[in-house]
């Protein structure tokens, strides 16, 4: 229900692009060190590439324990295709010893026995980690109500007056971040997080949006929108 903590908007829009989206997960996993792995994957880098490239990961090292036990040459070998290979597998190479130092082995699950600030901080420990990618493990592999604020998630907030940048140059400073999500309410960070990429991708696009195709035209004022 309406609240004076939230935008009322919140509620409408989530329900107009749940109808319109369903929901699509954008691929993501359930195991958290895949999808630690699978978001790095994705960096600067088209979906259909880093499917790919994630892909190709997992067929050169099916178990965590080869990928945790391979030099970073050898990581980047099989995500070549999907760019800055060299970046993203110092990157792995570098998180995986850390997780192994911290659990004894190559898993994320012990992050399921811990509370959201505890498992967040011990991801933003992990180098090549910030915020977005930390959210994105705990949203989509173990289920907690948290809100990643990704480029079109942060654009659309915007252009429905839900949030104004703090930055000059108008992107996501951590702060950002954490004043996006706690005005969205908890049950429905999901649905708006997932719903939101899809319309960010196919209609609420940085330049020329389709603003009369939008499903949440009614009640958007379209903020800096053109």
């Amino acid at each position: 229900m309406p609240s004076p903590k939230y935008p009322s908007t919140v509620w409408d829009v989530a329900a107009a692009l749940q109808n319109r989206y369903r929901d699509f997960n954008h691929y993501n996993l359930k195991n958290p060190l895949d999808e630690l792995l699978f978001i790095i994957c994705s960096t600067k880098t088209g979906e259909a590439s880093y499917r790919s490239t994630f892909r190709s990961l997992k067929e050169t090292f099916p178990t965590h324990y080869q990928i945790a036990e391979a030099p970073a040459e050898y990581i980047a070998r099989p995500i070549v295709s999907g760019g800055l290979s060299n970046q993203k597998a110092k990157s792995i190479r570098e998180l995986l010893d850390i997780i192994v130092e911290k659990f004894g082995e190559p898993t994320l699950k012990p992050l399921r026995k811990m509370g959201d600030e505890e498992a967040e901080a011990f991801l933003l420990s992990l180098p090549g980690v910030g915020k977005k990618v930390a959210r994105c493990v705990l949203m989509y592999s173990l289920g907690r109500q948290v809100f990643p604020v990704d480029t079109h998630c942060w654009r659309i907030a915007r252009r429905l007056g839900w949030v104004r940048p703090t930055q000059k140059d108008k992107h996501c400073a951590p702060r950002d971040m954490d004043r996006l999500q706690s005005k969205i309410p908890p049950e429905l960070r999901y649905s708006l997080h997932v719903n939101m990429i899809s319309l960010g991708r196919e209609i609420c696009t940085p330049t020329a949006p389709r603003c009369d195709e939008c499903p949440v035209s009614t009640w958007c004022p379209k903020i800096n929108a053109h």
